[in-house]
């Protein structure tokens, strides 16, 4: 697990790298055949994971890839499943809010997740028998120094729960259902903060205890989440299906994730 972690995290970061040189200039955005907005940003940084994992012998799904049917992927037990840039809308705004998402998917639950914020530098991982942890990044790292700048990442949940009820809101999708979520907190807890963000950032909100609550009642894909969900997990968060109660899973016939809710379990 180890070396996965460091083998990802080390992708992450190089792609990173890619997706501020071009956010640090002007670009084109093409639109896709489902009106989702994409950059050569986008493009760049999936061929650096995709490059970066291949020698893991796992296959990979990833948003900017080639969409495998479910014939084709239905039968992995273990595979990568990758948003290289999660959040275009917000890199098209410059606001920051966008992330490299990698996540190692296993009996189609997460057993590991990567999350880097290129903008701010903030690393956030999680892993089965590891926990999660948050860190910056302050220096040129590669595979000599990887597991030196690891060591002094923060435990997580890092910060004091906040002692006003925190309800994580989309910056970019908030929906009729989201604010009725929030109304019943209101009732259970009376006073209820907010907290919006873009990305994948908010499951880790969560995960680092600045929030005790994600509802997203609205649509997202597999890769949006996957990478996310690993880090708020092996935080001790639950992930769940908003119906169903269970938990999130992966690698599913429609790649369409249900509406679910990132919630601190302790």
């Amino acid at each position: 697990m180890k070396n996965f972690i460091h083998v990802s995290v080390l992708a992450a970061i190089e792609a990173g790298k890619q997706i501020l040189e071009v956010y640090n200039q002007d670009f084109a955005v093409e639109i896709k055949s489902d009106n989702s907005p994409l950059t050569i940003a986008d493009k760049k940084s999936h061929e650096v994971i995709k490059a970066a994992l291949a020698g893991t012998g796992f296959p990979l799904l990833s948003e900017e890839g080639k969409q495998l049917s479910y014939d084709e992927r239905k039968d992995w037990t273990t595979f990568w499943l990758v948003d290289p840039l999660d959040g275009t809308k917000e890199f098209i705004k410059k606001n920051g809010e966008f992330t490299v998402n990698i996540a190692l998917v296993k009996d189609n639950k997460p057993v590991l997740g990567v999350v880097y914020v290129p903008v701010t530098r903030v690393l956030y991982f999680g892993a089965e028998g590891v926990g999660s942890y948050a860190v910056t990044i302050q220096e040129e790292v590669n595979a000599d120094n990887i597991e030196g700048i690891l060591s002094v990442a923060t435990t997580l949940p890092g910060a004091e729960q906040p002692k006003v009820y925190t309800v994580v809101a989309s910056r970019s999708h908030n929906t009729p259902e989201t604010e009725a979520f929030i109304e019943e907190k209101r009732k259970e807890h009376g006073e209820v903060d907010m907290v919006s963000s873009g990305s994948s950032i908010k499951l880790c909100l969560v995960a680092e205890g600045k929030a005790q609550v994600y509802p997203r009642l609205a649509p997202t894909m597999e890769w949006d989440t996957a990478a996310g969900h690993g880090v708020a997990k092996f935080a001790g968060c639950s992930v769940y299906n908003y119906e169903t109660k269970n938990e999130v899973v992966y690698n599913k016939e429609n790649l369409l994730n249900p509406w679910f809710v990132v919630e601190r379990s302790n």
